[in-house]
């Protein structure tokens, strides 16, 4: 199992965590997700190798921004 971290912007509310958590759970690969929108942060659990590009892209798509 391997974590990533990622900073995101725009997450105001449990609504927007649990819609980061469900988008980012259709990731083959992603094995887990844990979003706080009082931290900023998304950390994923993967279960296989995933390109941190995917899931940037994938936050990026449904309107967050993630900051490196």
């Amino acid at each position: 199992m391997k974590e990533l971290t990622f900073n995101v912007e725009g997450m105001m509310c449990n609504g927007c965590e649990n819609r980061v958590q469900n988008a980012l759970k259709t990731i083959d690969g992603v094995e887990n997700v844990v979003a706080n929108h009082v931290n900023g942060t998304v950390i994923v659990t993967l279960n296989k190798d995933v390109d941190k590009v995917v899931i940037k892209e994938k936050l990026e798509d449904i309107g967050y921004e993630v900051k490196e």
